[in-house]
């Protein structure tokens, strides 16, 4: 029997989106989302006396506007405190309740019923899918294909792409493979590692393609960085390295950076959190330069920056912050806005919602979030 899903890609490739031309071109501007992701508290990121972000809570806050007590609101049945759930928070407006497609244990290959900010964002104005990006970071691999939603009136025909390590392999492994010049071993275990990827692949985009600007992206990261691995940065260095360099060459509109390093700290080593913090804090300071230097993207460009969750203070635990006991400061984020139109300097002290961030986009973006449940922050 086919599924929903397969029948939305067969529509998609038959053609069965309307042509862009009928939408008008889209004019506001650039959204930059930082998810500050893996899960902070607002302690170590924007206290400036214990921070580890000291140029986001020393220098960037001044030049924009801090939400300083949002929260992860608590509802029954809904997963708040977590990555990928937070994730969909965000870029959906909603707090729903998400399962795994095969409800398999501790596995979140998730799918949104309500749309997506890319999905309302290419079904209001004409905008590319290569101009609508997610740059993910290769241990949430599931979080690759959180680039549609099963909504009835968007879906897959108004998805986005995504840039990360596992999608370069993809391309790099297929690359290598046609060219014929692996050895009999190498081929097998090229291939092998292929299929593992593609299986990754739970929603069934692969027919469809990442499209000549993704892969002539993929082409000349492979021209700069090589076949090794050894040369690009890992970890998040390696999604700043993406972003910019899609600012160069892609030009997106909207682009989501899920950061995660700070989760790390599961390993069992606190400096793993405290690290992972400094390293977003330094990748947010090569964003803004990067912006600063673009005649594309300078005085146009907004960020927005937001944690998708909290995590616990816990004195009694070796190492208080984790994020799986439901806690206060688990639930306890921010936000803040820097770009032109937002307020300089300014901070707020009012209780704000999570997904007050959709709705607050939608609207700086002139874009409609219907199945949006927040309210505009500005």
């Amino acid at each position: 029997m086919t599924s929903r899903r397969e029948l939305l890609i067969a529509g998609a490739l038959i053609g069965a989106m309307p042509a862009l031309a009928e939408r008008p071109a889209y004019s506001g501007p650039n959204v930059i989302i930082v998810r500050f992701g893996g899960g902070v508290r607002r302690r170590e990121t924007i206290d400036p006396a214990h921070t580890y972000a000291p140029y986001l809570s020393k220098s960037l806050i001044q030049r924009g506007t801090l939400f300083s007590n949002m929260e992860v609101s608590e509802i029954k049945d809904v997963t708040a405190t977590s990555h990928s759930q937070g994730t969909l928070y965000l870029l959906t407006g909603r707090y729903d309740v998400y399962k795994d497609i095969e409800g398999k244990f501790l596995s979140e290959r998730f799918e949104p019923a309500a749309p997506t900010l890319f999905e309302y964002l290419r079904k209001a104005y004409d905008v590319p899918t290569h101009e609508c990006l997610i740059v993910n970071g290769e241990d949430r691999k599931n979080e690759e294909y959180f680039t549609f939603s099963n909504h009835d009136l968007y879906g897959v025909d108004y998805r986005c792409h995504t840039l990360s390590l596992a999608r370069f392999k993809r391309y790099l492994f297929t690359q290598q493979v046609n060219e014929g010049k692996l050895t009999e071993r190498e081929l097998l275990n090229t291939r092998k590692a292929l299929t593992e990827l593609k299986l990754l692949d739970y929603r069934n985009t692969e027919p469809l393609g990442q499209g000549e600007r993704l892969d002539a992206f993929w082409r000349n990261w492979r021209t700069h960085y090589g076949d090794s691995g050894l040369v690009n940065a890992r970890g998040d260095s390696l999604l700043t390295q993406l972003a910019v360099r899609a600012l160069d060459s892609l030009t997106p509109k909207l682009m989501m950076i899920n950061y995660q390093d700070p989760d790390y700290v599961h390993w069992g080593n606190p400096s793993h959190y405290t690290r992972g913090i400094s390293i977003i804090d330094r990748g947010l300071e090569a964003l803004i330069d990067a912006v600063q230097i673009s005649p594309i993207y300078r005085d146009n460009t907004i960020f927005v920056i937001v944690p998708d969750c909290g995590r616990d203070s816990n004195r009694f635990q070796r190492i208080p912050f984790q994020h799986h006991f439901n806690s206060r400061s688990a639930h306890e984020i921010w936000a803040l806005l820097v770009g032109p139109g937002i307020p300089r300097g300014k901070a707020f002290n009012h209780r704000v919602d999570q997904t007050d961030v959709t709705t607050t986009i939608g609207a700086l973006m002139g874009m409609a979030t219907s199945e949006a449940e927040g309210r505009v922050l500005l």
